[in-house]
């Protein structure tokens, strides 16, 4: 499990450690590590230009002690100050010593000097140590410009710990930031490195140990392949379809059948025994599917289920509505995505006594909290939690990078990065519903089933696409695929 620690936590860690340690060391090994990622980048050290965005922090002097370290390699290296009067005093003298220059990056207030543009312009390499994890809102217009440069010039970017201007616990990205090609981070993953918008900055991430150890349960929490293959449900001898869970598919509607069908596609690829459908759309599901069962409904006459995926496909009629509401009322876990998240009632949510599971993407959940859509895309992990909180349910909030939030307090939300852009296609929503709905239906508690499913579903994804478009279909026909190379 790849975990992330708040700022405080990691602060009081390394807190912890420093008083244990001779002074300077943590920073000696953070340097040492930035370092090495610099000579990975680099690939040839000797005569390379590397420049380093030095601010007043710590991670400032990282840079400045990593700089010393390539200098005396046989890098040209240059330490432009963005505030040259509160520089790292041990890092600066380190640098010196090994022959690197500094040059003040402003002429005067707002204005950056010359001599500092034109070594950015110039440099095969620039660290980004202006602002450390503490740093809140954009960068201010002197740092702001000289990260432009960064970005307008051929070198690559490394940041140090985190890129500036990106917000360390919440992955916010509040005015102009610095955008990575790769990160290197110190003793623990930070949230804002794990969640959009801050995660498209960050670019190859890498975890350089130091010796910390963070007190406490992680804020954000990732599963990894182990994670995913110990929670995947397999049958065992004496297993029937019952005994593996049938999953209950209400979706479809004269509109949009293939909203039934992809959903049926997905839960057929789950794992569990059996997949019962119940809508408009039977006979497209029999066409593709005929070991699915197929009920006229309602819903709670259609036979023994372990769980519910509701809403995809429904349209705006009262027949969805009363699937939904009928779907709602049963006592088996529910999953609610698309039309069925229109319909919803925190209350009605909240009085349920068996668990729910809904699934929106951005647009969906910023209608569930009524505010803008941008909103919720700028404060991604903020706006999963209060959803969960609101409805007093599990929360899949798709994107990028999904995450998963239970509705209690304390326990870390889930983050899944395992997709890929051509994922953004009609219906592969509906997928995702049917493979996580049955992963409940299996007996997976309803975080698991969540992240298990996206983990799943993306890593599908890169399976079917290889690089090129892909349609939802070829997703879920690719979902054994995943299986089998999580499994190893």
């Amino acid at each position: 499990m790849r975990t992330a620690y708040g700022v405080d936590g990691v602060r009081a860690a390394e807190r912890d450690l420093m008083a244990r340690l001779p002074e300077g060391a943590l920073m000696q090994r953070a340097a040492a590590g930035l370092a090495a990622a610099s000579v990975e980048l680099l690939g040839r050290v000797y005569g390379s230009r590397v420049v380093l965005l030095v601010g007043s922090g710590d991670n400032g002097g990282d840079a400045l002690y990593a700089g010393a370290r390539l200098a005396r390699r046989g890098a040209g290296v240059t330490a432009v100050l963005v505030a040259p009067g509160r520089t790292h005093p041990g890092g600066l003298a380190a640098l010196s010593r090994a022959g690197g220059a500094v040059v003040n990056g402003a002429v005067e207030e707002g204005a950056v000097a010359d001599a500092a543009l034109r070594a950015v312009a110039r440099a095969h390499l620039v660290l980004d140590g202006i602002v450390g994890i503490g740093g809140k809102g954009g960068l201010r217009p002197l740092a702001a410009r000289l990260a432009r440069a960064a970005q307008e010039s051929k070198a690559s970017v490394l940041a140090v710990d985190l890129p500036s201007g990106v917000e360390a616990d919440s992955g916010e990205v509040h005015g102009d930031a610095v955008r990575a090609d790769a990160t290197v981070t110190f003793g623990a993953y930070k949230p804002g490195l794990l969640v959009d918008p801050a995660r498209g900055h960050t670019g190859a991430l890498h975890l350089v140990p130091i010796g910390i150890e963070p007190a406490g349960p992680p804020e954000l929490e990732a599963l990894q392949f182990a994670d995913v293959a110990r929670l995947l449900p397999r049958p065992e001898a004496e297993s029937d379809k019952y005994r593996r869970g049938v999953a209950g598919i209400a979706a479809g509607s004269a509109q949009y059948p293939g909203a039934g069908v992809l959903a049926v596609a997905g839960a057929l690829r789950s794992g569990v025994g059996a997949v019962r459908y119940v809508g408009t759309a039977g006979a497209e599901v029999i066409a593709r599917f005929p070991e699915a069962l197929v009920h006229e409904g309602p819903p709670s006459n259609a036979g023994r289920v372990q769980a519910w995926v509701v809403g995809p496909g429904l349209g705006s009629g009262q027949d969805g509505g009363r699937l939904v509401d009928d779907v709602l009322g049963t006592d088996v876990p529910v999953l609610v995505d698309a039309e069925g998240l229109r319909r919803l009632d925190p209350a009605a949510v909240r009085a349920r006594t068996a668990p729910t599971l809904l699934t929106p993407h951005a647009g969906e959940a910023a209608a569930l909290l009524g505010v803008a859509r941008a909103e919720v895309e700028s404060a991604r992990l903020a706006s999963v939690r209060r959803l969960a909180a609101e409805f007093g349910a599990t929360v899949l909030l798709k994107g990028s990078t999904t995450l998963v939030a239970a509705p209690a307090d304390g326990i870390p939300v889930r983050v899944n990065a395992t997709g890929t852009p051509w994922l953004a296609t009609a219906g592969s929503g509906d997928v995702l519903s049917g493979l996580a709905g049955a992963l409940l239906a299996a007996g997976l508690e309803p975080l698991d089933a969540a992240s298990v499913a996206a983990y799943l579903h993306g890593l599908a994804a890169r399976h079917a696409s290889t690089g090129a478009p892909v349609a939802a279909q070829d997703v879920a026909a690719a979902i054994p695929a995943a299986w089998r190379e999580v499994h190893g």
